[in-house]
């Protein structure tokens, strides 16, 4: 087979075979939802349902997977985020966690808008969150958390 001449062509069939040549790695392997084994006692139902719009793809077992997380190279920036939230932090695991005291970071990083990921929220604009409930999160997360803000 003789590759076309023209560098814009060429340079597109090697793009196009490279997008090929890494969907073989598997990183849907570890795309897992493991069984929920402990979640916090939630101070009220409202925090447990903005942490789940906001927070629960990136930061527990309840980890909803589209269709974009199973092609590359989208799928491994989807993996490394899902799994490095659920090693800080993760709402289905607590046990883990419940002997460190996550109340005021996690509460700075979403009253701050650096939780959720900018870029999450463009993809996912349920988790836009307005002021208000920014703050209503990070009061929640601090009682829950059973952490104080001094």
């Amino acid at each position: 087979m003789r590759l076309p001449r023209h560098p814009v062509v060429r340079l597109a069939v090697f793009g196009l075979a490279g997008l090929l040549v890494i969907q073989l790695v598997p990183v849907w392997l570890l795309q897992t939802n493991p069984p929920v084994a402990a979640e916090p006692a939630w101070d009220s139902p409202a925090t447990r349902a903005l942490a789940q719009r906001a927070c629960f793809d990136c930061h527990s077992n309840e980890t909803v997977w589209p269709w974009y997380s199973k092609v590359a190279p989208a799928a491994w920036l989807v993996t490394r985020d899902v799994l490095g939230g659920r090693a800080q932090l993760n709402f289905s695991e607590w046990a883990v966690h419940a002997g460190h005291n996550h109340a005021d970071e996690a509460g700075e990083l979403v009253t701050s808008g650096e939780m959720p990921l900018p870029l999450y929220v463009v993809m996912h604009p349920q988790a836009d969150l307005t002021p208000a409930e920014r703050q209503q999160l990070a009061d929640g997360l601090l009682r829950t958390f059973g952490g104080d803000s001094d």
